[in-house]
């Protein structure tokens, strides 16, 4: 897990309302007035390095608050109440953590854990009645991320996932000036998505906890940014992979895709997902009357681009306070954010994904209905 990420550093409720917490100062706003409003309450299941790295950006949020943990790892469970000021009755295992239905001090629960577990844990937080936020991918395969969508329906619970550049600055001021005509007909994305992976026993290069490779870690960044950069759903996508390591990436784990994907308007995205290759994190947009370029463009930040009309000089916000606390404005108040963090939209990825394989496997151009 760490190498993704600290590569990624160094390049850069529905029907059912559960009950919430009221804090007249959290944290102060940028005009310093304090926040007096409802308070997201989030326990974190896996506390891994990503983990972390959210629950330390939360210590920033206004509108969400850490308040347990979950984890196989008692060790882990004593450092993080010591470190985040964790109540022990808020601290679970992987195998008693169906109890939080009966603690009212928990809202939600952020799943960061192996691809392949999300499915599972996702289940059970909504059975508990608890909302649930996923990391990205949502699950392994579309057909998967579907069931965790209907199962947190049926449960009257939220089913969010870890977009967090979905409430980047930069990023929506790029949606924004393309939504504003002012990049023209949108004719190009360019995304590029890779690092060179390290150790080779790590869970991700486990197909059975990762669902694959490159694709279903960092890959993705690119599948959703051809989405919200575009302004479009992809009609077709063909595909290739390459290997040059096939002891590294066994059966089943990607090590190198490029793939291209249709849009209705005429756009046609090219783009490449690796775990052979560094210094990969761009975005290019390119219409008749303007562009953007973005690099980094995904990583933890700050990003960094330009377009047309000059540099891109909205401030940097550690992305995970951003996400965490548009989520609690989505949970309580029905914010929506100007993409969607929700499970279809996680779903449509995912679709997008197992496309991807299948033209890989047949050399076919493969349709898409999202």
């Amino acid at each position: 897990m760490s190498s993704r990420r600290d590569f990624l550093q160094k390049i850069s409720l529905s029907a059912a309302v559960i009950p919430f917490l009221s804090a007249k100062s959290v944290a102060a706003t940028k005009d310093d007035k304090p926040y007096d409003g409802p308070i997201l309450r989030v326990a974190i299941l896996g506390l891994g390095s990503y983990g972390t790295r959210v629950a330390d950006a939360m210590q920033s949020c206004k509108k969400a608050k850490l308040v347990g943990a979950i984890s196989g790892t008692p060790s882990k469970l004593t450092a993080w109440q010591s470190k985040y000021g964790i109540p022990e009755k808020n601290c679970y295992n992987y195998e008693t953590y169906d109890a939080i239905k009966n603690n009212p001090d928990i809202d939600a629960v952020y799943i960061i854990t192996p691809n392949a577990l999300h499915k599972e844990a996702a289940m059970r937080v909504a059975k508990a009645g608890k909302h649930v936020i996923s990391e990205k991918p949502m699950s392994i395969n579309a057909k998967d991320a579907q069931e965790m969508v209907d199962a947190c329906k049926k449960a009257g619970v939220k089913l969010l996932v870890g977009y967090r550049m979905h409430y980047e600055p930069k990023t929506l001021e790029v949606i924004r000036m393309r939504n504003a005509g002012e990049f023209g007909k949108v004719l190009f994305f360019q995304g590029l998505s890779g690092f060179i992976i390290g150790d080779p026993t790590q869970w991700r290069l486990n197909k059975a906890l990762s669902g694959g490779g490159a694709m279903m870690d960092i890959g993705i960044y690119s599948v959703n940014g051809a989405r919200y950069m575009i302004g479009e759903e992809p009609i077709w996508v063909t595909a290739q992979e390459v290997k040059t390591n096939p002891e590294k990436f066994k059966e089943g784990i990607d090590e190198t895709i490029t793939f291209q994907l249709g849009f209705p308007g005429g756009a046609v995205a090219s783009c490449l997902s690796t775990y052979s290759l560094n210094n990969l994190d761009k975005f290019f947009l390119d219409g008749d009357k303007g562009f953007a370029e973005m690099q980094p463009s995904t990583g933890y930040g700050p990003i960094q681009g330009h377009t047309h009309k000059g540099e891109l000089t909205q401030p940097h916000i550690t992305h995970q306070t951003l996400q965490m606390d548009g989520m609690s404005e989505l949970i309580f108040e029905g914010i929506q954010p100007v993409v969607p963090v929700d499970g279809e939209e996680a779903v449509k990825d995912l679709k997008i994904i197992d496309a991807i394989f299948e033209a890989i496997k047949t050399g076919k151009k493969v349709a898409l209905k999202l």
